[in-house]
């Protein structure tokens, strides 16, 4: 098997919509490295690939700074207090991974995460400190130490980005291509990956479909919450990353692990899309989740109580939510008063009082919303995925780091460590660029986009936080039938949709699968992890039908190997 990973037995298989996507290119620009995505992920491997000396294209879906960095809330987390160690955070990291972290890939993140900061900081990014100039460390849930640093209170996503997008302005050896979805992998005659096809809007000659041929290309594409009705991920979070990855044939896994972050803004019954993100570094500084009669329901429940990972926390909420029929509870800040919440918490504020609502006078009401995918392509410790020639970096990645759910802050510190780490390995070994084996590009017909938004509800309704044999079966029954709703005129809405319809596919059929409960999956009917389930689920697509009958994804179990 490609990059050394052990092979176990066949489990189960999917059959989604036939999966080619894209018509011949009209135009082509050639370059040493394509990165997809502008997020903190795909930014930092652009630039220290530049900085090698390659030449380099950012291709973004959208502006360079619509993607999920800038609305990263509470921090990033890394070990820079002398009292905090290496060990204890990765001791943190593995505890909230529900058993399924690989440990390699932890070490890698907490050893090399404090260089990777403070590199980011030599760019410009400016975090919180005290008037001694100390950084203002805080903690988040699932820590039990004070490690995560922040930026403008609760803005330090926006600082990240702005930090990069300074820095990549003034580097003569990136290139960036916005309003630009890209759609498929170009495969080499030896089944590397030689570049992608993408469909630009806008002015200039290059509008509509075409290829940018790169030697390494590297997916940084951000999440999947807009598979859920309700999530706090931006519009483009539509996982095309993985669905290019698994059309391009490279090995995906652990899509079940979807992490719901607990305290979203409720907004009211109907409230679909993007909902306010009220990040847990305001129960850092010491608000209290409450039901509807003002009792704290954390207690007891976790020794770190509203600290608790974020899985223990949501599925705690909902339980509460499902016992007292509401469809919300509380977030109490009131205690810490309006000073420290506008200073602090701004952002959130700001949130608050766009709904109509006072933090200092008020419990915010809250609920949980798709947020994190633990899953997502699989990759070695260099970035590396099972197709020669393709790469993925952050969310879209699947490096180990997470398990079975993502540890609070990890996520901006895994962008950084593994751009770093994907930059030495280009470094290391670039090929030649070779030529793309075009084929025949069938006429397409991919989902409708009027399918999105009833996917969204679908899987918000049955695939969410509580999951069960019954809710998961409905659903997989709504997507086939959504499946059938085709697209004879494919234009990017409809290339979009079909990414979601894919990914959700593969979500369902992992979430099915897996009959326990671990990490962030909960199955009502399984309620207790199982030693037989220490293991990945590992999918790929095994057979392409040209004849529009659907197209066959296979899944695999391996085995956490001791």
């Amino acid at each position: 098997m490609p990059n050394g990973f052990p092979s176990d037995a066949e489990l189960g298989s999917l059959m989604l919509p036939r999966q080619l996507l894209a018509p011949a290119p009209g135009w082509s620009r050639q370059t040493d490295v394509c990165v997809i995505g502008s997020g903190i992920a795909g930014l930092c491997t652009a630039l220290r690939a530049a900085e090698a000396g390659f030449k380099v294209i950012v291709v973004t879906k959208e502006n360079i700074n619509d993607g999920s960095t800038r609305w990263a809330q509470g921090g990033i987390a890394a070990v820079l207090d002398l009292d905090d160690s290496p060990q204890a955070h990765a001791a943190d990291t593995l505890a909230a991974g529900g058993e399924l972290c690989d440990a390699a890939a932890v070490d890698v993140l907490v050893r090399e995460g404090p260089l990777r900061l403070r590199e980011l900081m030599a760019r410009g990014a400016s975090f919180d400190r005290y008037p001694d100039g100390r950084l203002m460390l805080t903690r988040e849930g699932g820590h039990r130490a004070h490690r995560i640093v922040h930026a403008g209170g609760d803005a330090t996503g926006a600082e990240v980005q702005r930090a990069l997008l300074v820095a990549v302005a003034h580097e003569p050896g990136i290139e960036v291509i916005e309003h630009a979805l890209v759609l498929d992998a170009l495969h080499g005659a030896s089944g590397g990956i030689v570049g992608v096809t993408l469909h630009v809007l806008g002015e200039g000659s290059s509008d509509g479909v075409g290829a940018v041929l790169a030697r390494a290309t590297v997916l940084a594409t951000g999440g999947m919450g807009q598979t859920f009705g309700v999530t706090t991920n931006p519009v483009v979070s539509t996982g095309d990353g993985v669905a290019l990855a698994l059309r391009a044939g490279a090995a995906i896994t652990d899509l079940e692990f979807v992490q719901f972050h607990p305290t979203a803004l409720y907004l009211g019954p109907g409230s679909t899309g993007q909902q306010p993100l009220v990040s847990e570094a305001m129960r850092g500084e010491g608000a209290h989740l409450v039901d509807a009669a003002g009792q704290r329901f954390m207690l007891g429940v976790h020794e770190l109580a509203e600290l608790a990972p974020r899985d223990v926390v949501a599925k705690t909420s909902v339980a509460v939510m499902l016992e007292q029929g509401t469809d919300h509870v509380y977030l109490d800040a009131r205690h810490l008063g309006a000073a420290v919440l506008r200073k602090r918490f701004p952002t959130i504020v700001a949130s608050c009082t766009a709904a109509g609502l006072d933090p200092a006078q008020q419990p915010i009401p809250v609920a949980p919303a798709a947020h994190y995918a633990s899953g997502g392509v699989r990759t070695d410790l260099r970035g590396r995925s099972s197709v020669p020639g393709l790469y993925a970096c952050g969310e879209v990645a699947c490096t180990g780091v997470h398990g079975a759910n993502r540890l609070a802050s990890n996520s901006l510190l895994e962008g950084l460590v593994f751009a770093e780490r994907i930059a030495a390995d280009l470094a290391r070994d670039l090929p030649a660029q070779a030529d793309p084996a075009f084929g025949d590009h069938l006429d397409a017909r991919v989902v409708s986009s009027t399918t999105r938004d009833e996917v969204g509800a679908a899987m918000s309704a049955g695939a969410g936080v509580l999951r069960s044999t019954r809710t998961l079966r409905q659903v997989g029954q709504r997507l086939r039938e959504l499946g059938e709703r085709r697209c004879a005129d494919p234009r990017p809405a409809s290339w979009e949709a079909s990414n979601v319809h894919t990914v959700a596919s593969l979500v369902v059929s992992a979430a099915a699968l897996r009959s326990e409960t671990r990490g962030c999956h909960w199955r009502d009917d399984f309620p207790h992890s199982s030693p037989e389930w220490r293991g990945h689920l590992v999918s790929r697509l095994v057979a392409r039908d040209g004849n529009g009958n659907g197209d066959v994804v296979h899944t695999e179990f391996r085995e956490v190997l001791a």
